[in-house]
């Protein structure tokens, strides 16, 4: 009878020692880049380590075939949905992006390169009304935006770094916040507000009277929704400063680069979340036309860690009060070892449960996300939901269609949702408010809040219904 590979079952289940446990957690939470540091400086400071370059697992130790591991790669059934899930020593320059093992699609480089960039976006709105000076000012801006879309350096110190007189640095920056998306690059959250509102009151938008006051006087009462003392500190009812109070929430963007901006007004798929290099890859591959999942646990480094043969022999010749210090090194080797091998296999288990729980969401988009805690994934993998928490920390996944995304979001209850929400919007004849999304989520059988709503689009970048309605007349 022909003997069948097992697949590896990964470490023992004696109980770790109190060290072990400590670093295996240390490692766990470490993203790919983070490890290949720690690998290569334990590398460099233990002489008991070396690194044995060659083709086999990192994992059980067996030859490669072609990058795969014949034990590890084997699926734990043989029913299509389970996912094939091994530590894959794949280069991180050579990711695909592809949607199966055999497409031959563009790179994930290249199709990120056509995600649009605010400064360029900006720079071309303003490009021909700036004089070849006023461009470098332009550029100095722009290419200081933070993640908010906010320019918080002061014009004086613009000003004074490209020895210009403090209005043009002036002008410039006021041409750049007049363009879509508004109020981007103001100092602050607050000057993009005022921004916007006076934005809007010159089109001939209908604004709450005092509403540009209040912005300007009143930051810190509107900030914090204190409309009792909004209203006495600029000498209106109550009644109107909850009318501002609402207007500038429903209408206005503290952070415009949250604001959709360029093509993203009709988008309706996700910009790749912006990882250099995945930790984790996800592809497929054709089973009687049914998709086969193979999930890479990418190991970040090209070789194998081993204990130096020669150092058991140096310890072995050496002097007892020596030995004694080199035998720690060696101890310190060995639980590294075991360690990264214990990281493997929790890495290897959280994927294998999460690519089988959310293939539709994997294969068919965010709308087909379930839910799913930490809490119950710890419970299947008998484990501590803390154990979880750090292996999904700071880590990315490559998905078939070459997005790149936090494994967190395989954790978010809210994308499903807001995928519908985008999804509405998208399809909406005229702009809907978020009482009429809440009324048609509450119909499909999501009962949820209108705040609960607002804060969904919010997080999508989709604008309030004024701003959408602006948008759909140009």
């Amino acid at each position: 009878m022909a003997q069948r590979h097992v697949p590896y079952q990964g470490p023992s289940h004696r109980p770790m020692t109190t060290a072990h446990l400590a670093q295996t957690m240390t490692l766990l939470e470490m993203n790919n880049h983070e490890l290949a540091e720690k690998i290569q400086r334990e590398l460099d400071k233990n002489p008991a380590l070396e690194m044995k370059e060659d083709y086999r697992c990192p994992t059980c130790g067996k030859r490669l075939i072609n990058q795969v591991c014949p034990s590890c790669s084997i699926p734990p059934s043989m029913d299509q949905h389970s996912p094939i899930v091994f530590v894959s020593t794949r280069r991180t320059n050579s990711y695909s992006g592809s949607r199966s093992y055999t497409d031959d699609k563009d790179s994930f480089e290249d199709f990120s390169a056509e995600v649009e960039d605010l400064p360029f976006f900006v720079l071309n709105q303003i490009r021909t009304e700036l004089e070849p000076d006023e461009q470098l000012i332009a550029a100095s801006i722009l290419t200081s935006l933070d993640d908010y879309g906010l320019c918080p350096t002061p014009s004086i110190e613009l000003a004074v770094f490209h020895h210009v007189p403090l209005s043009k640095v002036e002008h410039v920056r006021s041409l750049i916040q007049k363009c879509d998306p508004l109020g981007v690059a103001s100092e602050s959250s607050q000057d993009a507000l005022i921004i916007q509102a006076i934005s809007l009151q010159e089109r001939g938008d209908d604004i709450p009277p005092h509403t540009i006051e209040a912005l300007e006087d009143g930051f810190d009462e509107l900030s914090h929704k204190n409309h009792r003392a909004l209203a006495k500190l600029i000498g209106i009812t109550i009644k109107d400063a909850k009318k501002i109070i609402h207007f500038i929430s429903e209408n206005l963007n503290p952070f415009p680069a949250h604001a959709y901006w360029g093509t993203q007004w009709n988008q309706t798929d996700d910009k790749p979340f912006r990882y250099q290099d995945p930790d984790v890859i996800i592809s497929y591959s054709k089973r009687d036309d049914e998709p086969q999942l193979m999930v890479e646990v990418l190991w970040p480094i090209y070789g194998n860690l081993k204990i130096n043969p020669v150092f058991r022999k140096v310890i072995s010749a050496s002097e007892k009060d020596k030995s004694e210090k080199l035998n720690a090194e060696y101890q310190k080797a060995n639980l590294l070892i075991k360690c990264l091998n214990q990281r493997n296999h929790t890495l290897v288990q959280l994927m294998q449960k999460l690519a089988k729980e959310q293939r539709d969401f994997i294969l068919k988009g965010d709308k087909f996300m379930k839910p799913m805690t930490r809490a119950s994934i710890a419970e299947d993998l008998n484990v501590h939901e803390s154990t979880i928490s750090r292996a999904v920390s700071s880590k990315s996944v490559q998905l078939p269609s070459g997005k790149i995304v936090p494994i967190s979001q395989f954790f978010d209850r809210s994308l499903h949702i807001r995928t519908i929400i985008k999804e509405m919007i998208a399809n909406e004849t005229k702009p809907l408010s978020d009482t009429k999304i809440t009324k048609k989520l509450k119909e499909k059988g999501f009962d949820i809040a209108r705040r609960t709503v607002a804060k969904y689009r919010s997080m999508e970048a989709i604008p309030p219904t004024h701003l959408r309605k602006n948008k759909s007349k140009t």
